[in-house]
């Protein structure tokens, strides 16, 4: 199982980004997928995260400006970004929840590469 981030990069205060995350691999069922993210000398922390029946948590942080959306096979994660600002310089992580088929119908976490958003004038 893969998770492939794309869609990061350079955006000034105030404007928008869209990042992707693809999952690919012998996925038998995702139980969850979102965000994190990690900014420079700080820890991991939640973005949003969707669960299989359609609840999404968001942080405080972002609620208002980031959405978060899948397609309908659920192998492709967005998050929606807009009125960014410098505090959400970080790179951002992908993550998912996944039982993977033919073993004994576990979930187990993955994760994807980071892609650096960068807010900067």
């Amino acid at each position: 199982v893969q998770l492939q981030a794309s869609g990061g990069g350079l955006v000034q205060p105030g404007g928008s980004l869209r990042l992707s995350c693809a999952a690919s691999g012998n996925i038998f069922r995702i139980n969850t997928m979102g965000w994190y993210r990690q900014a420079p000398g700080k820890q991991r922390e939640l973005v949003a995260l969707e669960t299989r029946d359609g609840s999404i948590n968001y942080a405080d942080s972002v609620k208002g400006r980031f959405t978060i959306a899948r397609d309908g096979a659920w192998n492709t994660q967005y998050l929606q970004m807009n009125s960014l600002q410098p505090e959400d310089t970080a790179a951002y992580y992908c993550y998912a929840e996944i039982v993977v088929g033919g073993g004994k119908l576990i979930g187990v976490n993955y994760w994807g590469q980071g892609t650096l958003v960068t807010v900067s004038s």
